[in-house]
């Protein structure tokens, strides 16, 4: 709680609440529970109030200074919303926000900053979903550019179209558009079949297009800030970063 100034003088009450904000953002959980705070305090050396007391109490409050669902509780929107403002962004947030924005002095490529700059406005608004997706076109529009960018690379890959998929006949790909005859998950097992790519970086893409197809489609999944988190830095670190 070093960045919680006058965190020692605040009331019990308050405390509480802010130990809430640190589990909500900092630890990414969407609830917590009468244990979860009391660890709060120990990790301090602070002795804790009676929090089974408490919790119920103010939740009880009118208006609530928190939700009640089942045994466990959350911080209302407008309580989060004002620590948010008091305490600033979560960590994790200043982290990943700062590995995108350093990202263009290491790509040259214009189409990448286009996608870069769209995944990072998309990342400080909170809009996973559209992170998640914009994440995914920067990396494989890369790695599109990466095979194209060498000839033994290119010739390689289409060596190994018909190895991979001998009923696709006739594709041969010399510019990004002819890469629109091939499904992204085709290109991606290509990719391994004419070992242009690692085993593990072959199983980060195949795992990240699975969670840009489940960000892209409407579905009633709750994308989290984590999952994005995830999805940023495995992206960027293991294919924008690495594949050069």
């Amino acid at each position: 709680m070093q960045q919680v100034e006058g965190f020692d003088t605040l009331s019990p009450k308050d405390k509480i609440k802010v130990f809430g904000w640190y589990i909500h953002v900092h630890k990414g959980l969407p609830s917590f529970d009468n244990g979860s705070i009391r660890a709060c305090f120990k990790q301090l050396h602070l002795t804790a109030p009676d929090v089974s007391v408490y919790l119920p109490r103010m939740a009880a409050a009118k208006p609530p200074e928190l939700l009640k669902e089942r045994s466990r509780y959350l911080l209302p929107r407008n309580v989060r919303v004002d620590l948010d403002k008091k305490y600033g962004a979560h960590q994790t947030v200043v982290q990943v926000s700062k590995l995108l924005s350093d990202l263009p002095d290491r790509v040259p490529d214009i189409a990448e900053r286009t996608f870069l700059r769209e995944a990072l406005a998309c990342y400080r608004a909170e809009a996973f979903r559209a992170c998640i997706v914009m994440s995914w076109n920067l990396a494989f529009d890369h790695l599109l550019r990466w095979i194209l960018a060498d000839g033994t690379r290119l010739s390689d890959f289409n060596a190994a179209i018909n190895r991979r998929f001998p009923k696709k006949t006739g594709i041969s790909i010399s510019s990004i558009e002819h890469f629109e005859e091939l499904k992204e998950a085709e290109i991606v097992d290509i990719c391994q079949t004419a070992s242009l790519i690692s085993k593990n970086t072959t199983e980060i893409l195949r795992e990240k297009l699975k969670k840009r197809n489940m960000a892209a489609h409407p579905s009633q999944v709750t994308i989290q800030q984590s999952q994005a988190d995830d999805v940023i830095t495995d992206l960027v670190n293991n294919v924008v970063l690495t594949l050069v």
